[in-house]
């Protein structure tokens, strides 16, 4: 048989009516009860209904010593030191910082663990909350600090007489780096 341009043509165009008639038949059969989106969409919004539940569930299940950051969803637990084995399974605290008054320092994986606590803490924005618990002690902090600095520099953990919080983590790909975010005192009125 001798293939023409016009065969081809009509060979190529009942292809793709197939191909289209396949994939229309797949989505408005599995969608073609409207109800189905409405039922989907309830049942999401139960789901979420109980989020603030689970919330207060799992800090119950954290303990006394934890970091809350609600615009990234972190709710962690903290652990005194850095060691690998500390940032394995929580949020290590720096310690020759403070743990009430003054600078608390944090610090915790980003990507390439099993638990990264601070795989979101490049998405913080100035004025965010950091809600900080040690035992009966609570304190908000609003985000005022957010740099990339040298490994070397320890400064942002330096004493201090303000209270604030700093959280450092790695800079993807850069391992002379280091992500620090630093926020002061909540100081309602």
């Amino acid at each position: 048989m001798l293939y023409t341009n016009k065969n081809i043509n009509i060979i190529s165009l009942i292809i793709a009516i197939i191909i289209f008639s396949i994939l229309n038949f797949l989505f408005f059969e599995k969608n073609k009860n409207p109800l189905n989106k409405v039922q989907e969409v309830i049942s999401t919004l139960e789901e979420h209904k109980d989020d603030k539940k689970d919330t207060q569930k799992s800090v119950e299940k954290l303990g006394e010593w934890y970091i809350e950051i609600p615009a990234i969803n972190l709710i962690a637990p903290i652990e005194e030191g850095t060691n690998l084995e500390i940032l394995n399974t929580k949020v290590g605290h720096f310690t020759d910082t403070n743990l009430q008054n003054g600078n608390i320092g944090l610090a915790a994986h980003n990507r390439g663990y099993e638990i990264n606590y601070f795989k979101d803490l490049k998405k913080l924005k100035m004025d965010d909350k950091i809600i900080y618990t040690y035992k009966d002690f609570k304190k908000t902090y609003i985000v005022d600090t957010i740099e990339i600095i040298e490994s070397s520099d320890w400064s942002y953990l330096e004493k201090s007489e303000e209270n604030k919080i700093t959280l450092i983590t790695c800079v993807e790909n850069e391992p002379n780096y280091r992500r620090c975010v630093q926020a002061k005192e909540l100081i309602e009125n």
